[in-house]
């Protein structure tokens, strides 16, 4: 008898990260795709029904509050989204016997120290947003069951409000463009935590792992190698000719107190990715190697839009 395809729960399907699951996860199982229009994380009394709806073996959250700086004046709106939502799907996760997978962040870390973040590492968020993402990592490994919680880092993609995809914008307008350069993270894009996503849970379905409690918990997913914000947009203007006609913008670096925001930003938020290799032989690709690959596809839609007859 062949056997049952895991049925599959992707919340968060219309954002960068959840765009590029949907692809990963093609073929794996069934899928139901949800997005706000279906469950509103504001409410999590409706991801609740939804989760009993379906009643999946596999619960991909990939959606979340992450507008960092609004979410200083959003407070409880950050911590019902980031916190007591994913909460709420832990809790039926465990009723149900799910896999878990949830994404968090750098930001959980204060950024005062040099070396990468480990996950034995003490949290310490300096703004709202980090706060709100270390309360749903803590609710869910308070709830227990089999999950998987993992920090991710300057998530961007081909799509959505990320960092690559404002630079292209402003260049298209200005001339300069003022970036910080003191501030250190490990540009991750969402094909990359996307592929790494499906070999993992693949292998964790599959059995590969005896005793859960050798896999179950939190790991830190960056692509490898670190930059600053400056160091990532030169990256990007570096690929992308044809993509602005040739056109680059000046660049001028300046340090975070030159750029004041509502939010505060960790210094240094490179994580340390040995514990994710170690127990699932999983390495990311460079930021600068998963860079191309986006840019790659953004040139390749961009000429598709220019075709005749498209």
């Amino acid at each position: 008898m062949t056997p049952r395809k895991p049925r599959i729960l992707l919340l968060g399907a219309a954002g960068q990260v959840g765009r590029e699951l949907q692809a990963s996860f093609a073929g794996f199982g069934e899928v139901a795709y949800a997005d706000r229009k279906f469950a509103d994380f504001a409410h999590p009394e409706q991801v609740r029904d939804l989760v009993r709806r379906v009643a999946p073996d596999l619960i991909l959250n990939a959606a979340a509050y992450t507008a960092v700086d609004r979410a200083e004046s959003e407070q409880a709106l950050a911590m019902t989204v980031n916190a007591e939502a994913p909460c709420v799907i832990a809790e039926e996760a465990l009723r149900l016997g799910a896999l878990l997978v949830h994404y968090s962040t750098d930001y959980v870390f204060d950024g005062s120290r040099q070396e990468p973040w480990t996950e034995a590492d003490e949290p310490n968020p300096l703004n709202v947003y980090g706060a709100s993402k270390l309360a749903g990592e803590r609710a869910i490994e308070s709830i227990g069951g089999r999950h998987l919680v993992f920090r991710t880092s300057w998530v961007y993609g081909a799509h959505g409000s990320n960092f690559l995809c404002t630079m292209l914008r402003l260049a298209r307008d200005r001339e300069r463009l003022s970036i910080v350069n003191d501030q250190f993270g490990a540009p991750t894009s969402s094909i990359e935590i996307a592929a790494a996503t499906r070999l993992i849970v693949e292998r964790v379905m599959e059995g590969r792992f005896r005793d859960e409690k050798d896999w179950t918990g939190t790991y830190h997913m960056t692509c490898a190698d670190s930059t600053t914000w400056f160091g990532f947009a030169q990256a990007i203007f570096g690929r992308a000719g044809r993509l602005l006609d040739g056109k680059s913008p000046q660049l001028i670096p300046i340090e975070t107190a030159d750029y004041p925001t509502p939010a505060r930003r960790p210094r240094n938020s490179v994580l340390s990715n040995v514990r994710l290799a170690e127990r699932f032989g999983i390495r990311l690709a460079p930021w600068a190697a998963a860079l191309d690959t986006v840019m790659a596809k953004l040139l390749l839609d961009a000429e598709g839009r220019d075709r005749p007859g498209t």
